[in-house]
């Protein structure tokens, strides 16, 4: 694991790159409180109760993201037989939800969708090089959840654009929550600070 002083000197670098507070924390896989004591550390200040999720070893291999699509969609199936819905379309949540969307979506025969939510506005914006959201019952895929910001925002643009968010699914949810926005979630992994 990197130490503070490596996390708080690559948040620094990317941030005098231009990226925002929030492109960092998906860049870093920390939530956006943590990037912001990294950034503004005071003496005084105690670091903010976070876990550094890292992934690399899946992905860099797209043979492991599909396997890992694999379980997804899996898990996919059991939710339909559960709860009786049915799947138009996988929205992947840019940048690191889209090669799990994309083989989810192969898998299972059906529409992809790209979310790219905005860095400073509330409202994100879905890719017009890909399916269009109206009317489809779909499911939002990303890979960690920190505080569920973003997954909050993809779920109320689905909304906005008139589709229906019937499950959303994560790597790693770092949070105690199994529903985001009344929309239920499942995380492969969930890491907390206990």
């Amino acid at each position: 694991m990197k130490s503070i002083e490596e996390l708080a000197r690559k948040a620094m670098e990317l941030k005098e790159r231009g990226m925002t507070n929030k492109e960092i924390a998906t860049e870093l896989h920390l939530s956006t409180t943590t990037v912001r004591w990294l950034l503004e550390r005071r003496a005084e200040e105690k670091p903010p109760v976070d876990v550094k999720i890292g992934w690399r070893s899946i992905g860099i291999y797209p043979h492991r993201m599909a396997l890992i699509s694999q379980i997804f969609v899996d898990i996919i199936y059991e939710e339909m037989a559960k709860r009786d819905f049915t799947v138009d379309s996988i929205v992947g949540i840019n940048v690191n939800g889209v090669p799990y969307a994309t083989f989810m979506a192969e898998e299972m025969g059906v529409e992809l969708i790209i979310y790219r939510p905005h860095p400073q506005r509330k409202e994100g914006a879905f890719s017009s090089n890909y399916a269009s959201i109206k009317n489809k019952n779909v499911v939002i895929v990303d890979d960690v959840m920190s505080t569920g910001e973003t997954m909050e925002r993809a779920i109320e643009d689905v909304r906005r654009e008139g589709a229906n968010p019937v499950l959303c699914l994560v790597l790693v949810n770092k949070t105690a929550k199994d529903e985001v926005a009344g929309v239920p979630l499942r995380g492969l992994i969930r890491a907390r600070v206990v």
